[in-house]
């Protein structure tokens, strides 16, 4: 069987970018077409919410490649055209304005659209996904205004410690009972609360958005689902994305909370999906994931790559990914299960200076670092082994809460 001679990359991220190149260092030599919906040349998302919104960087410093290694690649590069649809009968990709792309292979990395919520759409509210909307917030934060975050995930509690950091009135909300509590649960999450109201936050977790108020068409405050409400003049919804699978609707591929790959990223033969909107069966966890993290998009697009030239190799790492707030860097490793216990390896939560592990069903799941990147490091590997739970020596549970 030969392989394919036309391949068409959907999505000009970090995903996309990272199977083009991967696909010419291992070989491909046929035609090779990058298709991204935004008319910036491929650039690194995280530092959007970090350092392009406190202007610490400028826009140029996230570029992931320059002109001249995108120009070796030969590619084309299609770039503010969007995939409106996908014609698997005649191996087509459908692009706005009429356009079809033939292809006898194909990677889909188009990632996830920021979620919104009712009455969202009046000004003085953002959402935060691409560059333009970096520097849009980042200039309206320049007003200096009163801003409340809705949302205290990954996103949100980063938007709330750029704020602070520009000395703004900040209020972070979330209808969970502490920050990132979907991420790492209620003992880490107190944590990170606490280290928001230590930098001067007003935390309102436990209660959600009612509906926001305006006048004249501007935001000027939220109404709280306990019946509170608080002036705003600038509101950041951070309340999850979405897997970008509009397009593919009715294509006839296996599509749920992302586009369902097998645990190759194969999606129906010749086509693989990878980043932030691929679902795959993990097997070194043995369960179906689906990662909105820069290093997974990284990782995945070189594996499915790899699959869609004959590589045959299953995609199964243990993630890696982080959140940078105030002096706090978190990083983590694994998985972090709603129902995990979790144990002190290293150090002492009231330092911020530790490593917990997180354990579900028997094994080793995760493990989770503040402050503690060497540590964590050589931790990782408990992951790795699937160490049984509860690990040796280790300390109670409950010293994270202290």
């Amino acid at each position: 069987m030969t392989g394919p001679n036309r391949i068409v990359v959907v999505g000009a991220g970090a995903a996309g970018l990272t199977a083009a190149e991967a696909l010419r260092n291992r070989g491909y030599d046929g035609t090779l077409t990058l298709i991204g919906d935004e008319q910036h040349l491929p650039y690194d998302r995280p530092p959007l919410s970090k350092q392009i919104l406190a202007g610490t960087w400028e826009p140029d410093r996230i570029a992931l490649r320059g002109n001249d290694p995108l120009a070796k690649l030969d590619a084309d590069l299609l770039l503010g055209r969007s995939a409106v649809g996908l014609d698997m009968a005649t191996r087509q990709v459908l692009l706005g304005g009429g356009d079809r792309i033939d292809f006898d292979g194909l990677v889909i990395a188009t990632g996830v659209t920021p979620r919104s919520l009712p009455g969202a759409d009046i000004a003085g509210i953002h959402l935060l996904r691409t560059l333009d909307d970096a520097l849009s917030l980042r200039a309206h934060l320049l007003d200096g205004p009163a801003v409340v975050v809705v949302g205290a995930g990954f996103l949100g509690a980063e938007v709330a410690a750029v704020a602070r950091g520009m000395s703004l009135d900040v209020t972070l909300i979330d209808p969970q009972p502490v920050p990132m509590y979907r991420q790492f649960g209620h003992r880490i999450g107190e944590l990170v609360g606490r280290l928001h109201t230590d930098h001067g936050v007003s935390l309102r977790c436990g209660t959600g958005v009612r509906r926001f108020l305006g006048a004249a068409g501007r935001v000027i405050g939220v109404e709280l689902t306990d019946g509170s409400s608080m002036d705003a003049d600038l509101v950041v919804v951070a309340v999850g994305a979405a897997p970008a699978i509009d397009w593919l609707a009715g294509s006839g591929l296996p599509l749920g909370n992302g586009v369902e790959c097998d645990t190759h990223c194969q999606v129906a033969p010749g086509i693989y999906a990878a980043g932030d909107i691929a679902s795959w069966h993990n097997n070194h966890f043995d369960t179906r994931m689906r990662l909105e993290h820069r290093m997974n998009a990284t990782e995945q697009a070189m594996a499915a790559a790899g699959n869609l030239l004959g590589a045959d190799r299953p995609f199964a790492p243990v993630p890696y990914f982080w959140t940078d707030q105030y002096d706090a860097r978190i990083q983590a490793y694994g998985i972090f299960p709603a129902d995990a216990e979790i144990t002190v390896l290293h150090g002492q939560p009231t330092s911020r200076k530790f490593v917990a592990g997180y354990g579900h069903h028997g094994t080793m799941v995760g493990v989770l670092g503040w402050n503690s990147p060497r540590e964590l490091r050589t931790l990782r590997q408990l992951v790795v082994d699937r160490t049984p739970w509860p690990p040796q020596a280790s300390v109670s549970a409950t010293a994270i809460a202290s």
